[in-house]
């Protein structure tokens, strides 16, 4: 096990009626803030209205930013950053699922400096200052509700980046497992894959002695497994939905990275694939992730056999390892599809061939690896790429 410190400051707000409270918490850190979310979705369902009135009640004056999209937009942020400078906004509450979070972060970011937030996320400078943020959860999928990260597109070029640090801890998280029940079940599928795939790229290590967290990691894995079909067959489950938001929350909020070296190769291949063709991650991540089990499998058959195992319950071959492996990667592809979930390109509807392009992308014209499990050049991405055609 490698050395760890583990911090994670924001305050979970969980069960029914929990939205109601968003006021009171958000007063904590200011009186004048920007409220941001995506569409209409929030306003169907009332919670928009709920929301207004608890931070009308608290004393709380907000600014709106909606129009937040999957696999959120620079130019959306850049109109944040302006808004919090022209009014002198404190806070940024993010209403909806992780891209109105990351959207609200990169605004939190940009809103404290001179220059454009886009820097830190190709790299040009290290941020070290941003507003505070809230959210009220609506999706459970990217867990950037208790996450240190921010994901954004950029459209010159359609590059897909991250950035992270302490100071993007929202300061607090609501979770109301009831606001999930008018999810379309496509949603639904995309935020299990999404959840899952954060598991596995923290599972396949070459840290030896996490046994600890190896079993957090694969009770986790089964509980998505478990509950993602559930809330589908039943979308008013509130026990299902309750098990299924807290397990993505976890997933993601780095307690079951401590002591371990993570992958996500997967991840960064990912969103290239977004980036370009504008898919939704989760979607994406079911593509991408078998295809990159199946060209890593021989770096460590024996943990792949112990995910197959413990995960997948797949009886273990002793005379064969690789069977019992590639098993578990087939039950893998077999849940994306249960879930309604492709996991092939073609099922994105992605037929041109632009693998090159995404692979000399994603390595930044092969100056850099991607990945920690198998370190990945350019030609080993478009690889993996091939694969999952």
């Amino acid at each position: 096990m490698e050395n760890f410190t583990f911090l994670n400051p924001t305050k979970i707000v969980f069960g029914r009626d929990s939205e109601t409270s968003v006021g009171v918490e958000t007063a904590r850190f200011s009186r004048k803030i920007l409220l941001h979310y995506g569409g209409g979705s929030i306003k169907a369902s009332g919670l928009y209205d709920r929301v207004c009135a608890s931070l009308k009640a608290a004393g709380v004056e907000w600014v709106e930013l909606s129009g937040v999209k999957p696999n959120p937009r620079l130019s959306l942020v850049h109109e944040g950053v302006r808004l919090c400078k022209q009014h002198g906004l404190g806070f940024i509450l993010a209403v909806g699922g992780g891209s109105a979070i990351d959207s609200a972060k990169a605004i939190a970011m940009g809103a404290v400096i001179n220059g454009d937030v886009w820097d830190f996320y190709v790299g040009k400078g290290t941020p070290t200052d941003a507003l505070p943020i809230g959210t009220v959860l609506t999706i459970p999928a990217a867990g950037s509700e208790s996450s240190d990260g921010t994901v954004i597109t950029n459209e010159d070029g359609w590059l897909k980046r991250a950035v992270g640090g302490p100071f993007l801890y929202p300061r607090f998280s609501i979770l109301n497992p009831a606001l999930c029940v008018t999810l379309p079940p496509f949603q639904v599928a995309c935020g299990a894959a999404d959840i899952i795939a954060h598991l596995m790229e923290r599972y396949f290590t070459n840290v030896t002695n996490v046994a600890f967290t190896d079993r957090l990691i694969e009770a986790t894995m089964k509980t998505v497994i478990a509950q993602a079909p559930k809330v589908l067959a039943n979308p008013d489950d509130y026990d299902a939905w309750s098990e299924l938001m807290w397990a993505g929350t976890i997933a993601h909020n780095n307690l079951l990275n401590t002591g371990r070296v993570g992958d996500w190769a997967s991840h960064d291949i990912e969103h290239e694939v977004s980036g370009i063709y504008d898919v939704a991650h989760g979607a994406g991540l079911a593509v991408v992730f078998p295809a990159w089990m199946k060209h890593v499998l021989h770096h460590d058959v024996d943990r792949f056999v112990q995910w197959a195992v413990r995960v997948w319950n797949v009886e273990l071959d002793v005379f064969d390892k690789e069977a019992t492996a590639r098993e578990g990667i087939a039950r893998l592809e077999a849940f994306f599809h249960k879930i309604g979930l492709g996991t092939t390109l073609a099922s994105l509807g992605i037929h041109d061939d632009r693998i090159e392009e995404m692979a000399k992308k994603g390595t930044d014209d092969n100056r850099r690896t991607l990945g920690n499990f198998v370190k990945l050049d350019s030609r080993a991405v478009a690889d993996i790429l091939r694969l999952a055609r």
